[in-house]
């Protein structure tokens, strides 16, 4: 099956930075260790980038290539999804690029996690993509409105969707929120039914696993992304369950997502106010007359010393990489400068 430009998603902003007319654009598919599987209107290709390095390509990235298929240039993302990446290793993981409605993904079971949901929330809104969250195993459960009506409660609550996601007709009705040309992706842990939905979605065949039954866990079904296209028209990157999502680079999403509790703290007498005993705090205050809620305070205080410290980790990795490949370049100029004297 192939696609026009503008079935893959092609839009004036990506056009505007295509200004080499001897390359060609791909959108990137699949990203593997030493190339990228990329779409065009003359079907997948295959990609090389320089020295073999695809980890600063995203699934849904859109690229340049030249005649022999060598990716000369990234264009600019409308949306990046990124985490600190899992581990000890200090450096960003992409997730995908050029989303526009994101799926966070939960069940109408142990799954689900209000906290685990603020996280996803402030990904979404520190990128502009639109979040939908989806409660699965709705037909599994008593009464879905008690998933459903927590996530209404928060401040510029999302829209929810309550589904079984084996219903191939509920699935459909999911889609309506993915346009023809406009991507979608899911995020959420194993087990909730991603794939279950992207099989509905893409008319695919994937693998699905069971979950255990004491804690609602399921085991990793995707292990890597892939931009599918959607049976109307959209498109759709699934990922695997996350059980992690380290925030870094996200305050503008944190700020939407806990906007009473940031308004609360710009009325505080002091600037840096680390909202425990400082007097004059008024975030301490609204908590003792009861205003606010303690569980969901702890919560944000949580994501923002998380967020600051994960950015400026990778910030300072950077800056660190920088520095010596400055340092190795000067070396290796200075050693042809002697060799040649």
């Amino acid at each position: 099956m192939t696609f026009s430009y503008q079935d893959l998603g092609w839009s004036s902003f990506f056009a505007r930075q295509h200004t080499d007319e001897t390359s060609q654009p791909f959108r990137v598919s699949e990203v593997h260790r030493d190339r990228l599987i990329a779409l065009c209107p003359d079907g997948p290709s295959s990609l090389s980038t320089p020295d073999h390095e695809t980890g600063a390509c995203a699934v849904g990235d859109w690229v340049l290539a030249d005649s022999d298929h060598r990716v000369t240039e990234i264009l600019d993302r409308k949306s990046l999804l990124q985490r600190r990446a899992a581990g000890h290793e200090v450096r960003s993981q992409l997730i995908a690029a050029n989303v526009d409605t994101l799926f966070i993904v939960s069940s109408c079971n142990a799954d689900f996690n209000i906290a685990r949901l603020e996280r996803y929330l402030a990904l979404a809104s520190s990128t502009d993509c639109y979040p939908v969250v989806l409660l699965t195993k709705a037909d599994q459960c008593d009464d879905p409105s008690v998933y459903s009506d927590q996530i209404a409660r928060l401040p510029h609550a999302p829209s929810v969707e309550c589904l079984n996601a084996k219903d191939t007709a509920e699935v459909k009705s999911i889609m309506n929120w993915v346009r023809k040309g406009q991507t979608a992706a899911f995020v959420g842990s194993s087990g909730v039914g991603k794939t279950t939905l992207a099989n509905t979605m893409t008319g695919g065949n994937d693998a699905t696993q069971d979950i255990r039954e004491d804690d609602a866990r399921g085991r990793h079904t995707t292990t890597a992304r892939f931009l599918k296209p959607m049976l109307n028209g959209g498109w759709l990157i699934d990922t695997p369950g996350m059980r992690e999502l380290q925030l870094f680079d996200a305050q503008d999403g944190l700020e939407a997502v806990f906007e009473d509790l940031h308004a609360l703290a710009a009325q505080c007498k002091f600037n840096d106010c680390a909202h425990e005993s400082e007097p004059g705090c008024a975030v301490k205050a609204a908590l003792e007359r009861g205003e606010i809620d303690a569980p969901r305070l702890a919560r944000w205080r949580k994501l923002e010393r998380e967020n600051e410290l994960n950015s400026e980790t990778i910030q300072q990795a950077r800056a660190r990489d920088k520095a010596f490949g400055k340092m190795v370049h000067n070396a290796v100029k200075a050693s042809k400068f002697r060799k040649g004297g």
